[in-house]
Parts: structure tokens; sequence; C-alpha cells
């Protein structure tokens, strides 16, 4: 209301950490029932998915710091530039598995799924992390 000029940019930044946070959902569950090969993966040498960060900061950490930043610098001219371009937030015209509807009601609809299972996500994972922390438990965090 007070600077509509930036509300794409929210909403592009609303999407953007919702699609993360759904990744990073899946990434603290999925590693509790299965591991990538490797000795400094297993569980014997990471026991838990929370102490991953801690054992593996001088070799995976990097790796995954670079993506991320890839990740954000080629986003940065697109977020820059939102509201001089016909974009919509969040669409960069990347769907290689033809799952976005063509038709716009089905859009519409599709478009609110991800916005809401987002905002689920962004809050769930805050609450797996902090269930694993209080309860030093892996996955169902009890």
């Amino acid at each position: 209301e007070r600077s509509p000029e930036w509300l794409n940019w929210f909403r592009e930044a609303e999407l953007k950490h919702g699609r993360q946070a759904m990744l990073a959902t899946v990434g603290l569950v999925v590693p509790e029932f299965v591991r990538i090969p490797g000795a400094q993966f297993s569980f014997e040498a990471v026991p838990n998915v929370l102490d991953a960060h801690d054992a593996l900061l001088d070799t995976s950490m990097k790796q995954i710091l670079l993506w991320v930043s890839l990740a954000e610098v080629m986003t940065l001219a697109a977020l820059s530039n939102m509201n001089e371009f016909d974009r919509a937030p969040g669409d960069f015209s990347f769907d290689p598995m033809g799952l976005y509807p063509t038709d716009p009601a089905k859009q519409e609809e599709m478009k609110l799924k991800e916005l809401k299972n987002g905002r689920l996500a962004m809050v769930a994972i805050g609450g797996m992390i902090h269930g694993a922390i209080v309860s030093g438990h892996g996955f169902p965090y009890l």
C-alpha cells in the first residue's frame, strides 16, 4: 500500500523463499533414511542431519554455498528489472516437464497452490529444525 512498486519484488522473494523451504523440508527428512555414497556421508560419520553442517563444513558446505550464490547472481538481473519487463513474479519460463497448465483458470489455481504450500513449508522447516534441536533426534523429531 505504501510502495506498490515493490509489490512484485516482495512476491518474487516470497515465492523464492517458499520454493527453497519446500526443497529444504524434503532435504531434512530424506537424509534420515538415504545417504549418498562415501564414508564422510555415512550414518556412522554423521548420525544426525543437523550434525552434517559442522561435519561437512570444509567439504560439501563450500560447494553448496557456491551453487546458492550462483543461483542468486543469475536471478539478480531479473529481480532488479522486474517492473520494466512483462514477467510475473516467480515466472522464469522454466517448465521442462510441462506441468504448468495452459488454461488461465488452472494457472491461477496452480500459482495459489504454490504460494500456500511455500508459506506452509517456511513455517514447517523452522519447526522441523527446532524440533530436531530440542529433541536431539532425527525424523520424526520425537
